[in-house]
C-alpha cells in the first residue's frame, strides 16, 4: 500500500492548475487563429486554450483541466483563465485544497526568441482571502525542432510494483 492519499498515485489526472505546479516538464506549444495547445509530458496529457474571444463558460460542470480560454495582452504576453476546475483534484503536491470557483491565470510571457516565462495566479474566495501567486516567471527554453519528448505515463501496475519493491517495504 501506498503511503500517501495523493489522488495522483491512483492515476487521477493531476488537473489544473497543478498540472503547470507539480511535474512541469517538457511541454509543447501548438498554436492555430482558434487555440492555443499545451502538450504535457506527464500523464501525456493535452490542454485546449481557446483563442477565438468566448468567454468562459459560466456555471460549468467541472472539469480535471477545467475550461480555458486566453488572449493577447500585447505583443509578448498570452494571458490563459481557467474556471470549471474539479475540486477533487490538489493545487499542488502538498496537497493544498481548492473548490470549484477557483479561477486560474496564466500568463506566458515571450522574453526574448529562445525563452518565455510562465506565472500562474489562483483566486479562490472560498478556500483563500486573496488572489495568489503559485508560481512567478518558470522558465521554458526553445528546444531544437527535433527534440524528442519523452512518455511518462501513469500506470496502475508500475504504481504497485514500485510499493511492493520500496514504496513501503513494511508492507511485505
Amino acid at each position: 500500500a501506498a503511503l500517501t492519499n495523493d489522488p495522483v498515485n491512483q492515476c487521477d489526472p493531476q488537473g489544473m492548475p497543478r498540472q503547470d505546479l507539480y511535474e512541469l516538464r517538457t511541454t509543447e506549444i501548438l498554436q492555430n487563429e482558434k487555440q492555443v495547445v499545451l502538450l504535457y509530458t506527464y500523464d501525456q496529457m493535452f490542454r485546449v486554450i481557446w483563442n477565438d474571444g468566448r468567454p468562459n463558460p459560466t456555471n460549468p460542470e467541472p472539469r480535471w483541466l477545467g475550461y480555458s480560454t486566453g488572449k493577447w495582452a500585447d505583443d509578448t504576453t498570452f494571458v490563459a483563465t481557467t474556471n470549471g476546475l474539479d475540486d477533487r483534484t490538489w493545487i499542488d503536491n502538498a496537497g493544498r485544497p481548492h473548490s470549484d470557483d477557483m479561477v486560474v491565470e496564466e500568463r506566458f510571457h515571450r522574453v526574448d526568441n529562445e525563452t518565455m516565462e510562465l506565472t500562474v495566479t489562483l483566486t479562490d474566495p472560498k478556500y483563500y482571502t486573496k488572489p495568489w501567486v503559485a508560481a512567478d516567471k518558470v522558465r521554458f527554453k526553445l528546444m531544437p525542432s527535433d527534440f524528442h519528448i519523452g512518455e511518462m505515463i501513469c500506470a496502475p501496475t508500475e504504481i504497485s510494483r514500485y510499493n511492493s519493491l520500496v514504496g513501503s517495504p513494511v508492507a511485505k
